[in-house]
């Protein structure tokens, strides 16, 4: 495999998991924020019910757009915008 055809596996990815309105209000949200938030901050923000926002945040993660973090309890989500610069420059702006 290329690493042309290993990037196109990324972007096809990446595209797959925005091509959701739920999972593209929760990067809206993130990026709006400018911060970390708990994984049930952004949920109650996009008002998406706790089990369905699990899947939305997992598709986000697997395809490298966000970053989960575990504190005890809690989980917190965040951008991972050096995936957005190098797929996608310019992108976070036009939300």
């Amino acid at each position: 495999m290329t690493m042309k055809q290993s990037d196109d596996q990324i972007r096809a990815q990446i595209f797959k998991a925005l091509s959701d309105e739920s999972r593209l209000a929760i990067i809206r949200t993130l990026y709006v924020s400018g911060k970390e938030l708990s994984c049930g901050e952004v949920g109650e923000k996009c008002n998406i019910v706790k089990t369905t926002a699990s899947y939305h945040f997992k598709t986000l993660r697997e395809a490298g757009l966000t970053a989960t973090r575990k504190d005890s309890r809690t989980k917190y989500v965040s951008l991972r915008e050096d995936t957005f610069q190098t797929y996608l420059p310019g992108f976070l702006e036009t939300l």
